[in-house]
Formats: structure tokens, C-alpha cells, sequence
């Protein structure tokens, strides 16, 4: 079921080529630029290199579905891709303009732009030119509930003015961010679902401030999760997307295919933490025998490839039904599997600390990056108890149709 097309395989060899040529020793390369800078939100020299790089081998925009602004691959055949930059999180995607918020962001506005949006902020996203940022989450409400945002955007004439607060705004502290998404209530006495809106917001417009940089675990992540404050900022009504009420509409349409990218980027991360931990298991001597020889850690690396293997077959399966069914009718797989990889590849990095002893927890290694990292994806994109519940309820409305619809 799974097979790989032609041109997939074709692209895969391509990019692990430039994995394992430019990506690979490039970090060190970053790791050096960004400690001289002195600035957790640097722009290293390197990433713009690599983008060139990945641009005149045809390593752009792969994820992009519409054949106009990118190679037209199915979820399926961009799954795997996706997977093999996850094993360079934090410069594989960026190089091939295939990062987390813009992905989205992008076919937001591919398919709910006007013509001016698509010109003024698609095309130089397309060409990696400018960077984008979503605002939906709120410090002061349980954000993992869409329906209670607070910020409210009112019209006034024929302009809309935004009044709110976000956090972890992510990609709002690169240095290259140019827009913000931002999702809003226009109408708070419409039904429950029709209250939101979102709208494009240059990020340098009068009244927004980006107050700070939120850590993850004591690390400034380069592009930065911003805390913005939002105070009458007036844009004008072309700024909507879509139509006024259909924020929750988009929102869903755009969190599909971005979990199924975060769930095959954390399996490309585990399959690296699981080959450092073999080759360190291998390379370390404890009482006279190799680690490796323990049967503890035997178990771990077998447990590893065992539910490695699982999480990544679960989520083809999803990439494959919203390929063939549509993103609706695999709601319960996409929700499923963002439940899984993050969880999967959480207990693989954390057997590979512990196999590198001290090390592990330290920036020598990679490992408590990728931990920060995938703890962080336990939350982002809806946390693991939101898509569990929604899960039992499907399961428990295949049984039943009419459950938790009785008065």
C-alpha cells in the first residue's frame, strides 16, 4: 500500500545526497555562527547558504501540494522526505523552505488568499525571501479549546481593529518575519464555531509589540515563541481571510497536513537519537565489555526499532487516507498518530541520554535538544489529551451515533 512512487524515490535520494554533502556538516558550522553572534535570534551566514544550496537541486517547497508552487507530491510520497529533515530539525527544514509555522501559513494562503495576499506575502514566503508567524494561543485562556480566544477584531468602517494578547508565536523572533496570521473573535454572538476569524497583520504594524522570547526548557529557540500584544491595531477589511466566521474553518483545514509533517520530522528525529544511542552503546566500555553487550540496552534499541516502526506505519496510513478520503475522513488516524510519534520518539531520545550518561543532557550531543523539542510537540497543535478525547468520542459514536447528542 505504501510503495514509493518513482518521483518520490527521486526526490528522496536527492535530499538524503544533500543531507549527508551540505546538511550533516553544516551544523557544526551553525553551532559556531550563532554562539559568535552573541544572539539566540541570529541568522547564521550557513542557512542561507544551505537554502541556495537545496534551491539548485530542486529541494524546494516540497511539501506544497499545488503544482504551481511546488512539486505537487501527495502526503504520502512527502512523508518520507519530511522524516529524513527531521533529522536536522532545527536546519534541514528551514534549507528547504519546508519549516513550521510557514508550511502552513502557506497553504492558508494558497488556499484562502486573495490575489493581493498571494502577491505581497505567498509569493516571497514561496521563495524563502521572508519568514511567517501564527498567532492563535492566549496566555489568559485554555487555548487547546480554539472556541475561547479572546483577542477581538472589530469593524470599524472599512477597517478591522485588533485588540488581544498571544503567546508562543513561533517564527515572530526571526529575524526574517515579516506576517503574522492571526486568528480572533469578529463576532461573539455567533454560533460557537462562527465567532473566529483570521487575518493577515504585517508584523511591523502600529500597535503590535513582540513582547519577549518564551524559553522551552531554558532554550531560546532561534526563531523564537513570542508573547504579542496587540493594541489597536487597525488593518483593513482586505486583511480577512476567507470570510468573517470562517477562522475555525481554517484553522482546521491548516492543522491537518502541519501534524502529519510534525509526526514524520519526530520520527526522522528518533531514527538519529537510536543510531547514537548503537553507536555510543558500541563505543563505550563499562566492566570490561562494550555497553552494547548489556541486555538492558539491547532491549532498548529493539524496543526503539519496534515502536519506531509502528508510529511511522501509522502514519503513512494517515498520509495515505487523507490522500485517497480526505483530511475529514482521517481525522482519527491524524489525531492518532500526533499522539504517537511525539510520545515514540520522546522514549527513544530519552533511552539515548541515558546510554550517553552525562553527555546526553549536555549541548555536546543533540539529545536534549530533541527532547525539548518533542516535549514541546506534545502541546503544540492541540495537546495529547485534546486528540485523545476526540478520539473516544468518534469511537464511542461508532458504536453508538446518537452518543452525546441526547439532551
Amino acid at each position: 500500500m505504501f510503495d514509493m512512487t518513482d518521483r518520490a524515490q527521486r526526490y528522496r535520494d536527492d535530499l538524503l545526497a544533500f543531507m549527508d554533502e551540505h546538511v550533516y556538516p553544516a551544523e557544526a558550522v551553525y553551532e559556531a555562527q550563532m554562539a559568535e553572534s552573541g544572539d539566540p535570534h541570529f541568522q547564521p551566514p550557513i542557512v542561507e547558504e544551505l537554502k541556495n544550496e537545496a534551491k539548485k537541486r530542486g529541494l524546494w517547497n516540497l511539501f506544497h501540494p499545488h503544482p504551481e508552487w511546488g512539486p505537487g507530491l501527495t502526503n504520502l510520497e512527502y512523508a518520507p522526505l519530511a522524516e529524513i529533515m527531521g533529522r536536522s530539525a532545527h536546519l534541514a527544514p528551514e534549507a528547504t523552505n519546508c519549516a513550521a509555522p510557514d508550511t502552513g501559513n502557506m497553504e492558508v494562503l494558497t488556499l484562502f488568499g486573495t490575489p493581493e495576499h498571494k502577491e505581497q506575502w505567498l509569493r516571497p514566503l514561496l521563495d524563502g525571501e521572508i519568514r511567517s508567524a501564527f498567532a492563535m494561543t492566549e496566555p489568559a485562556v485554555a487555548s487547546s479549546d480554539a472556541t475561547n480566544i479572546q483577542l477581538r477584531m472589530d469593524r470599524d468602517g472599512d477597517d478591522y481593529v485588533l485588540n488581544g494578547q498571544k503567546w508562543w508565536t513561533s517564527n515572530a523572533l526571526h529575524k526574517n518575519c515579516k506576517v503574522l496570521i492571526v486568528m480572533g473573535k469578529t463576532d461573539t454572538g455567533a454560533p460557537v464555531h462562527r465567532q473566529q476569524s483570521m487575518m493577515v497583520v504585517p508584523i511591523d504594524a502600529p500597535g503590535v509589540t513582540v513582547q519577549r522570547g518564551l524559553p522551552v526548557f531554558g532554550y531560546q529557540d532561534r526563531e523564537g515563541h513570542a508573547e504579542v500584544l496587540f493594541e489597536n491595531v487597525r488593518v483593513p477589511k482586505t486583511a480577512l481571510l476567507a470570510g468573517e466566521g470562517d477562522g475555525f474553518m481554517i484553522s482546521q483545514a491548516r492543522l491537518g497536513p502541519g501534524r502529519i509533517h510534525h509526526c514524520m520530522r519526530a520520527i526522522g528525529m528518533a531514527e538519529r537519537a537510536l543510531d547514537l544511542m548503537i553507536d555510543r552503546a558500541q563505543s563505550r566500555v563499562t566492566f570490561g565489555e562494550p555497553v552494547a553487550n548489556r541486555a538492558n540496552i539491547q532491549d532498548w534499541i529493539a524496543e526503539s526499532r519496534i515502536e519506531i516502526d509502528m508510529a511511522r506505519l501509522l502514519t503513512l496510513k494517515a498520509a495515505h487516507l487523507m490522500d485517497t478520503v480526505g483530511n475529514k475522513a482521517a481525522r482519527t488516524e491524524i489525531a492518532a498518530i500526533k499522539v504517537a510519534a511525539p510520545n515514540v520518539a520522546l522514549k527513544v531520545v530519552d533511552r539515548a541520554i541515558q546510554v550517553h550518561g552525562g553527555g546526553g543532557v549536555s549541548d555536546d550531543f543533540p539529545l536534549a535538544l530533541m527532547y525539548a523539542h518533542l516535549r514541546t510537540l506534545r502541546l503544540a497543535d492541540g495537546p495529547d489529551e485534546v486528540h485523545k478525547r476526540s478520539i473516544a468520542q468518534w469511537e464511542l459514536r461508532r458504536r453508538d451515533p446518537h452518543w452525546g447528542k441526547r439532551g
